[in-house]
């Protein structure tokens, strides 16, 4: 079986895979008489047609060692994952290679923290870490089929 270790997220090193949402640090306009931080316009979303569509997902909650027996990607558009809750969840991307996914990377969220996938890029399903996970996922609504899995010969066991 092939081996993952988690690394930290950090919106530098997540740049080719997609974007990063934060709300850490001071926030882009203080709204709301003052009691409010703005975190502003945090990503990217990218549609081939369509419209941008508001679902919400209640994921199982997963554990370590993280079977990755598939991953999947959506060539229409990107895809963000907005947690509702404070906990900590996995995120797994991987780049195209020839159609199918490269070498996986995987990481772990802190309170605070989304993602945005790119636009065809390979990712894991949703997995929350500690308790069942409550997302907000924006992405594209629209005509078609926009998803694509790819199961691999040999999974891979992900750990801390």
């Amino acid at each position: 079986m092939n081996q993952i270790k988690v690394e930290t997220l950090a919106a530098d090193v997540f740049a080719p895979f997609g974007d990063v949402m934060e709300c850490l640090g001071e926030a882009d306009k203080i709204i709301n008489q003052g009691l409010c931080g703005r975190y502003h316009d945090r990503a990217v979303m990218d549609f081939s047609d369509g419209q941008a569509g508001i679902s919400l997902f209640n994921a199982t909650p997963r554990s370590f060692p993280y079977t990755l027996d598939m991953m999947e990607r959506h060539p229409d558009g990107s895809q963000a994952f907005i947690p509702m809750t404070q906990a900590p969840f996995l995120v797994i991307v991987a780049l195209d290679n020839d159609g199918k996914p490269g070498t996986p990377r995987a990481f772990v969220t802190i309170p605070g923290q989304a993602v945005n996938y790119h636009r065809n890029i390979w990712h894991g399903v949703c997995a929350p870490l500690q308790t069942s996970g409550l997302f907000a996922v924006v992405d594209r609504i629209g005509p078609g089929d926009n998803l694509q899995e790819h199961w691999f010969d040999s999974s891979f066991t992900v750990s801390l």
